[in-house]
């Protein structure tokens, strides 16, 4: 089967198109072959080894030290259930599904899953490629939100980079949850975002979100774009400011605001499972959440979508058709 390889670190062009071997499953899984999956930013600081605020050491000893450790990337997927094992319960061959893998491997023709992992049937309403472009960035935001932020109806919730990949997903979820929300971006996407349900829109090239008056019980920041000294400034007493990137002084950072200060530095890392993926179908097929999509690529050309990855102004995901519905 197809699938692409990379094995070493470095720019886009280190990952090639192979013919490799199909993987075999074990009793639990299933084996789905894999119609569309995405790019995302997770993907492009992978293979590039490119982890932020001092995080190399960490990235290389999980990843590996000298040599990538997962040679076939690609967290996101969306296909058909081509094979299950003989404990499998949950699905049938010929299922459409769509999920997330954390040990990668979507980048490829097919791909093995656990039964009890972060995968669901594919919600009715989307297409297999609409469907690839939704686990990371909506479960990414739902466990913020909900579970670390704890947003509720009434919150003051700002997004910021709420037009990429998980940003979104973040105007989404918090107005879902009930928050009135702010979203940082550019001004060619304020009507985007709006339309995903923002309140109010920033231009991140005009204005500074920390120099009005507004005050926020939460900013997640979903790409690194901001820091904990200049967001804390748009924070209420007790507000908290999550981003998703961080590197080590954040860590210590983090302490010193939860022992001394009133406003927190929430740093989390969110996990994946099948109840919280069938919770983000359920919400796609209620119209409450729809995936936003930059480009597809065919997969020959996934070169091209790091590049567009890469350079950090896409809005919404990168989506790679991997074969024909």
């Amino acid at each position: 089967m197809k699938a692409a390889v990379y094995e070493r670190y470095g720019p886009a062009d280190v990952v090639e198109i192979r013919d490799v071997a199909r993987p075999a499953i074990k009793s639990d899984q299933v084996l789905v072959e894999v119609l569309a999956t995405t790019v995302t930013t997770a993907d492009w600081r992978v293979r590039a080894s490119a982890f932020p605020g001092g995080m190399w050491l960490m990235g290389r000893l999980i990843m590996g030290l000298f040599r990538p450790r997962h040679k076939v990337l690609g967290g996101e997927f969306a296909g058909r259930i081509v094979e299950t094992g003989a404990d499998v319960t949950r699905f049938k061959t010929g299922d459409e599904v769509f999920g997330f893998s954390a040990s990668f491997g979507a980048h490829a023709a097919a791909i093995a899953i656990p039964q009890i992992g972060a995968i669901a049937k594919k919600p009715e309403n989307l297409n297999f490629e609409e469907a690839a472009a939704v686990p990371f960035g909506a479960l990414t935001a739902l466990a913020f939100l909900r579970d670390f932020g704890k947003v509720e109806p009434g919150s003051q919730v700002l997004v910021a980079a709420a037009s990429g990949g998980v940003g979104v997903y973040g105007v989404q979820i918090a107005k879902h949850l009930g928050a009135e929300v702010a979203a940082v971006c550019s001004k060619a996407n304020h009507d985007l975002v709006k339309s995903l349900g923002a309140d109010h829109s920033i231009d991140y090239r005009t204005e500074d979100f920390a120099a009005g008056g507004e005050r926020y019980d939460l900013i997640f920041d979903t790409a690194g774009t901001t820091n904990f000294d200049h967001a804390r400034k748009a924070l209420k007493p007790n507000g908290v400011f999550m981003p998703l990137e961080f590197g080590i002084a954040d860590a210590f950072r983090s302490m010193v605001a939860a022992i001394f200060g009133n406003k927190k530095l929430l740093l989390r890392i969110s996990g994946d499972s099948k109840e919280e993926l069938e919770t983000i179908a359920g919400l796609v097929e209620r119209g409450e959440v729809r995936p936003v999509i930059d480009g597809i690529h065919a997969f020959d050309d996934i070169r091209q979508a790091y590049q567009r990855v890469e350079g950090r102004h896409k809005t919404g995901s990168v989506v790679l058709r991997v074969a024909e519905a």
